[in-house]
């Protein structure tokens, strides 16, 4: 068996392309395992890996990590982006649980009735627009760094452009108001393990279309 981790999930984005985006900003290969079918999270539940019969699940230094948050945190840690003391640690998961907010409105938004999408859409562009995104452009104003905490990339910066990019991909122009943002998101991107994961032909999953929501449907019974 390699040494690589090992990520245990749908072919899709769902709650793992956070730990795929940190994996892939930290400079670490990762190898992936696809639940394609019902059968397939059943053999995992049923061989007693999932510790709460529940994905995402992350093979790593020996442990079947479970919860997403959970393993964030240790991946942060382990590839030092997770700040220098408690402190910094403390910023670093506000920041974090803020973007969180608003991806996960993002993420459940192809699984919403139809009748509904356009008022979610909307909601979500508000959110963006005034309660999250001018946190994060405050946060840059005041200190003048590059990145949000410590002057140093963290876990914070690293999901903060995953929530930019998953925000465009709804209204293309939602950084019009935010000049710091719109420098940060060039920054950030061009950071050579980012910059090599938003290339094409990357582990990075593409936006969540009707043909995947059937297969989620069909694989968690929803």
């Amino acid at each position: 068996m390699s040494g690589k981790p090992r990520l245990h999930y749908t072919n899709g984005r769902g709650k793992m392309e956070s730990i795929r985006w940190l994996l892939a900003a930290a400079g670490v290969e990762f190898e992936e395992e696809f639940i394609e079918t019902k059968e397939d999270l059943e053999k995992l539940r049923n061989d007693g890996v999932l510790m709460f019969q529940q994905v995402p699940m992350v093979e790593i230094d020996g442990m079947k990590m479970v919860q997403t948050r959970a393993i964030l945190s240790y991946i942060a840690a382990k590839y030092n982006l997770y700040g220098k003391d408690l402190k910094e640690r403390a910023w670093i998961d506000m920041y974090v649980e803020g973007t969180t907010d608003l991806m996960g409105m993002i993420m459940y938004l192809p699984f919403q009735p139809a009748d509904t999408k356009e008022k979610n859409l909307a909601l979500i562009i508000e959110r963006a627009t005034t309660r999250y995104f001018p946190v994060y452009e405050k946060a840059l104003k005041d200190h003048g760094h590059d990145y949000l905490v410590g002057n140093k990339l963290s876990w914070a910066d690293i999901h903060l452009l995953e929530a930019i990019l998953m925000a465009e991909e709804c209204k293309p122009d939602i950084l019009s108001a935010f000049p710091l943002l719109q420098a940060f998101k060039g920054r950030t991107s061009n950071i050579p393990t980012i910059k090599k994961f938003l290339q094409p032909g990357s582990q990075r999953k593409p936006p969540t279309d009707e043909k995947f929501v059937v297969i989620v449907r069909k694989i968690f019974n929803i």
